[in-house]
């Protein structure tokens, strides 16, 4: 993927597919859905890889799902040969739990400024449609070097 500013979503799903298997979102098989100018979608399958010991969708994986969803889309439309988004907070509130099915995180961008940008991203289980995380992060664009 070329680094300057793109809004392509045919070319984001390419390069996704392309280098997720060298990074976490591969380990969890982690899918984007849809990304555009306000929001991402991704989704991914509750395996057990992504369980704690009693069987739940794991807290943390809920959080790295979190952060994904806000330092992708951090990404969009930003010429990363100028900037790199650098995730500098993250909280979320573990609302419902889940044992299985498919998990589907929507990041929605709040605000966009120079040098910040911050998303909520809302973790929906998509079997039930139950809340299971409601999410916020804020990526810093650092000057390149």
């Amino acid at each position: 993927m070329d680094l300057e500013p793109m809004k392509d979503e045919a070319l984001w799903k390419s390069w996704w597919e392309e280098n997720k298997s060298r990074t976490c979102s591969g380990t969890f098989d982690i899918e984007l859905v849809e990304i555009g100018d306000e929001h991402i979608v991704l989704r991914m399958e509750i395996t057990d890889r992504c369980r704690q010991p009693l069987g739940l969708f794991h807290g943390g994986v809920s959080l790295l799902l979190a952060e994904t969803a806000g330092s992708m889309h951090a990404c969009w439309g930003t010429d990363l040969t100028a900037v790199t988004p650098v995730g500098i907070e993250l909280n979320g509130s573990h609302l419902n739990s889940a044992r299985d099915g498919h998990v589907v995180a929507t990041g929605r961008q709040i605000k966009r400024g120079r040098t910040l940008v911050v998303h909520e991203v809302k973790i929906v289980h998509e079997e039930s449609g139950k809340l299971l995380n409601v999410s916020r992060i804020t990526n810093l664009y650092v000057p390149n070097r």
